[in-house]
């Protein structure tokens, strides 16, 4: 019974990360509603945090306990879907919403989840990005839309045309061929792991002085790394 419990740790784990997924999602439609001590939006950010943290986990556990699946595997992508694909583009659904009053520019939102599932289903048959990526990974994706909600609420709305064309440019950088590192720690070699030690320094800095917003910027910082490095390499 002990190793029948134990094989489903790790996807224990991942459905943890699909329902706090689904939590962020409900919570996107009350997006400027108060709930409790926060507003709606606030709570959506949370459970996408939330959802990142099981995300880490879930792989962490199944390599702990040797136990990689390909459902597993399945898995752990529909449920990413769900938490950094749905959930932020619902969230940018309803924050446009709702200084838009019903426009269908809101739609373009949903720009988040079609490149989403297409990056995941992109690189799930690609036997390339094991240690590396290609293209913007798609929690990296929901951490830059919590940080352009939060600017959102706490300054002014952009306007239509900026919101759009990030929309676009940013879901398009997740199907690219932009070589990106791994934000994942094999080991805590500084020499090994600098990069990845320099966009939590970053992100330390950015959240400290601009708050959640911040995560905006540390993914912007992020994706400038990675061009830079590959263009060093060149």
């Amino acid at each position: 019974m002990f190793k029948r419990i134990k094989t489903q740790i790790p996807n224990s784990i991942t459905c943890l990360n699909l329902l706090s997924g689904c939590m962020a999602c409900i919570m996107s439609f009350s997006c400027n509603e108060q709930i409790g001590a926060l507003f709606g939006y606030q709570w959506a950010f949370i459970f996408i945090g939330a959802a990142a943290l099981f995300d880490f986990c879930d792989g962490a556990a199944a390599r702990l306990l040797h136990l990689y699946s390909l459902i597993g595997k399945e898995l752990d992508s529909l449920a990413d879907l769900i938490s950094f694909g749905l959930a932020p583009a619902l969230l940018m659904y309803n924050t446009m919403d709702s200084y838009n009053d019903g426009s269908w520019l809101s739609y373009f939102a949903l720009a988040i989840v079609v490149f989403g599932a297409l990056r995941l289903a992109k690189f799930n048959v690609d036997e390339l990005q094991t240690t590396s990526f290609r293209g913007l990974p798609i929690p990296a994706n929901a951490l830059f839309w919590i940080g352009i909600c939060s600017w959102i609420h706490t300054h002014q709305y952009p306007g239509n045309t900026i919101l759009i064309i990030l929309l676009l440019g940013v879901s398009f950088l997740m199907i690219t061929n932009l070589p990106m590192f791994s934000l994942k720690f094999k080991n805590f070699d500084w020499k090994e792991n600098f990069k990845r030690y320099a966009i939590i320094i970053a992100a330390i800095l950015f959240v400290l002085t601009t708050g959640i917003a911040g995560f905006a910027w540390t993914i912007c910082f992020y994706i400038i790394i990675s061009v830079m490095t590959r263009t060093r390499e060149e």
